[in-house]
């Protein structure tokens, strides 16, 4: 019998289905004393936080105002521009670079009838992904609960049409009083098991006695992981996207002869949202109890030093800005020089700085110890263990004066 053949043509190969990137819009306001620039910058970063979400960017769309609108955060001829492009243009979300007000959400949606988005819930979403391990997965839920709750009333906007009559009086207000103590109680429950597993991560810092801690605090996707990856030999993940790691990883790291702890943990990040400031305050505890902070900069980052105001500002928040710090500029390979106008009325930007410049003036303004390297090259590594060596070195002789690994 004859084998059968077929044509190529008459082959029906699987098909594979291709996940759907949600298209997205991006709204920002210049206040007034706001740089034009910057703000683009931070739009920039926004559609970063969207990329990572698992969206694409179409546009970006700013006004200048005074102060943003109570109603609608932008004022009603931007609004209708926006409105404009949504309807010759296909698009599923509009992203704000700002958290919005229950009733700025309620009205702007109302006016673009599309899904709208702020940046906090933007990131929340972004941790929500990005969490897992039951702990932080818990984490990520309280702080979702907790931006949920003030705005549980855009939820229940088709219920506002109803009128009076028998039977169609008060359901509404019943309904959102039914899930606000849902999530009340949700809220405390999450509480008492976030506690409990708080007690049992004190417990084991408790254990580790008194060896040296370095933690690394930084900006998100600064490359904490991959340094940590370096220093440690360890497979932490790593990833080009913000938010890679969220739960706290800890290390022993020994240089020559000295040991110590190293730990890694979530990134910050500007307007960072304050619930989960709160929610992921325990998972921070490993840098307000550490011996050295490693604060690591992505010093080829255009904004850099505004992410360094950030990281202190969320130190000071935690209450671990007097730690020691250590500022380690990393990715010193992708560092971008552009030349400076002379003429030019504007004043130099971080940029128009050439690496050595950046590196004497830093050094010579700042008291903090301070190297530069490149994680990804191993570019200064080993100068860092060194410094990092003669760090720990000090604190622990003074913790073991008896310990003679020094001679």
């Amino acid at each position: 019998m004859l084998p059968i053949t077929a044509d190529k043509d008459d082959i029906k190969m699987p098909r594979i289905e291709e996940k759907y990137v949600e298209k997205a819009i991006f709204v920002g306001v210049i206040k007034q004393g706001d740089d034009e620039r910057q703000i683009m910058e931070y739009l920039d970063e926004l559609e970063f936080l969207a990329e990572t979400a698992g969206a694409t960017g179409t546009k970006k769309f700013i006004q200048k105002v005074d102060k943003p609108d109570t109603r609608t955060y932008i004022r009603s001829g931007k609004l209708q521009e926006i409105k404009d492009y949504i309807a010759e243009n296909e698009t599923d979300v509009v992203i704000f670079d700002d958290e919005l007000s229950p009733t700025q959400l309620r009205n702007i949606e109302r006016e673009l009838q599309i899904r709208i988005l702020d940046r906090t819930n933007l990131i929340l979403d972004i941790f929500a992904q990005r969490a897992k391990t039951a702990y932080a997965k818990m984490q990520v839920e309280l702080a979702q609960y907790q931006y949920l709750l003030p705005r549980l009333t855009r939820m229940w906007t088709h219920l506002e049409r109803q009128k009076g009559g028998i039977g169609m009086r008060g359901p509404g207000e019943t309904q959102i009083e039914t899930d606000r103590r849902i999530i009340q109680g949700k809220i405390s429950k999450l509480k008492e098991q976030l506690q409990k597993v708080d007690r049992q991560m004190a417990s084991q810092r408790g254990n580790r006695g008194s060896l040296v801690r370095i933690s690394l605090v930084g900006y998100t996707n600064v490359g904490k992981s991959t340094l940590m990856n370096l220093l440690a030999k360890s497979d932490v993940f790593a990833e080009n996207k913000l938010f890679a790691t969220l739960d706290t990883t800890v290390r022993k790291v020994v240089i020559e002869n000295v040991p110590f702890l190293l730990s890694d943990t979530v990134g910050f990040i500007r307007k960072l949202p304050t619930q989960l400031v709160e929610a992921f305050k325990s998972t921070l505890d490993e840098v307000r109890e550490a011996d050295i902070l490693m604060h690591v900069v992505d010093i080829s980052h255009p904004n850099f030093e505004e992410h360094i105001r950030v990281v202190e500002e969320t130190l000071r928040d935690i209450n671990a800005i007097n730690k020691p710090i250590f500022v380690v500029f990393n990715k010193i390979d992708a560092y971008r020089y552009e030349e400076y106008d002379e003429f030019s009325l504007e004043p130099k930007r971080p940029e128009n700085y050439t690496l050595d410049e950046f590196k004497h003036s830093w050094i010579a303004k700042e008291n903090t110890p301070c190297i530069f390297i490149s994680a990804k090259n191993k570019t200064g590594i080993d100068k860092l263990r060194s410094d990092l060596y003669k760090m720990v070195a000090e604190i622990h002789a003074g913790r073991y004066p008896f310990n003679n690994f020094l001679w």
